[in-house]
């Protein structure tokens, strides 16, 4: 075997290959050739099979403002092919089928030796352009010029490198097109209902927005036995849909005439919902998620990804006598290594379907369709095929 323990003719050298760039925001990518560095120390080269686009990519891709940058390679919801490996990588192997994750997990600090965090201190999540442990990006254009990685991922491109610590290896008999699932919507939704949150059977769950996310905190919810599952959305259209992943009852947020939404949740619920959950990424709708929870044990959890710099307000008079909690769940606070391919057993054991998520699939020259598929509310989730 050669350095970098890879049999292939490319170990050690650059690939070109092609990439979907992100050059101005909210512009069309640019489907562009690339060099893709081998990979350093610790770090894996990934062919990606196929990758699908997550609403996160949008928001990314929409914004101008700090931690912005262009030019840059975003995606991050992808399964691959180990086509070589650094120094001091033992866990995979060229060949290997592998889910790189935005989460790391390097298996050593405080909180990855902890069930109660699946937030490493080693290598901290964060919106960074370059690889996690050398500060530095592994690719660039065909003038040169540095290109910015995505959440340690960037998987629009057909190579990618990766630290180890952010690398799963996953049964290569699952379909890739729902692997890929799992490095972001299904380990976020259904892991922030039964870990995060962990549902209690009976109980009533209340979901704010209907996108992939909350139809996966759905999944996670009728897994968990949960009796009540009410879908909330401005767009009517997604109950019929969401009734298919568990949603047993609707509230459309532009149908609540002098009421706020959480009176109309109250009022529904008795009282409030045991579980709420936050999955638009808006400080507004969080303050109603908390508001709509039951005093004394309702909790809520906030998945979606606000703008930066968004602030909530609370009173903290109802803090106190309320006695609700209110948290974040980053990855539905799944561990990439040790909890993801128990999920993935879950699949296979055909105790979680996640066939009815992807609506559509396009090849990877159409990229941009996918983008405008997402955006028109026209799907749930779009895979893009590599090599189709």
């Amino acid at each position: 075997m050669e350095d970098g323990k890879s049999s292939s003719q490319s170990a050690g050298k650059p690939i070109r290959c092609k990439a979907a760039i992100c050059r101005e925001a909210g512009e069309p990518l640019v489907i562009e050739e690339i060099m893709v560095a081998p990979p350093c120390p610790y770090e894996v080269r990934i062919r990606i099979i196929c990758t699908s686009l997550c609403y996160s990519d949008i928001t990314f891709w929409k914004l101008t403002v700090p931690p912005a940058c262009v030019p840059r390679i975003l995606g991050h919801e992808a399964v691959g092919v180990v086509e070589s490996v650094g120094e001091n990588v033992n866990e995979v192997a060229p060949g290997d089928v592998v889910i790189p994750t935005f989460l790391s997990e390097c298996g050593e600090c405080e909180d990855c030796c902890s069930k109660r965090s699946n937030l490493c201190s080693k290598f901290p999540f964060k919106i960074h352009p370059w690889m996690p442990r050398y500060e530095n990006s592994r690719f660039t254009d065909l003038k040169g010029e540095v290109l910015y990685h995505f959440l340690f991922v960037s998987s629009f491109s057909e190579y990618t490198v990766v630290d180890i610590n952010h690398v799963v290896k996953i049964d290569p008999a699952i379909p890739p097109n729902r692997a890929c699932l799992f490095g972001c919507c299904i380990a976020t939704g259904v892991g922030a209902a039964c870990k995060v949150a962990n549902v209690e059977a009976g109980s009533t769950v209340v979901i704010f927005g209907l996108g992939s996310i909350g139809l996966a905190v759905a999944k996670g919810a009728k897994l968990c036995g949960a009796n009540r599952i009410i879908g909330v959305d401005v767009n009517p259209d997604k109950f019929e849909i969401a009734k298919k992943f568990g949603v047993t009852e609707f509230i459309n947020s532009k149908d609540c005439g002098n009421e706020s939404l959480s009176q109309v949740v109250k009022e529904m619920t008795g009282g409030g919902a045991d579980y709420c959950f936050e999955c638009v990424g808006l400080a507004s709708l969080v303050q109603e998620a908390y508001a709509s929870c039951r005093k004394g044990w309702g909790k809520t959890i906030v998945l979606g990804v606000q703008k930066p710099g968004s602030q909530l307000s609370l009173s903290s008079f109802e803090v106190l006598h309320s006695g609700k909690t209110l948290t974040g769940a980053l990855f539905g606070g799944v561990k990439a290594k040790s909890d993801l391919p128990l999920l993935l057993k879950r699949y296979t054991d055909n105790e979680l379907q996640v066939d009815e998520f992807v609506t559509h699939e396009v090849k990877f020259q159409d990229i941009n369709k996918a983008f405008e598929l997402l955006m028109g509310g026209k799907c749930i989730r779009c895979v893009i095929w590599m090599d189709k």
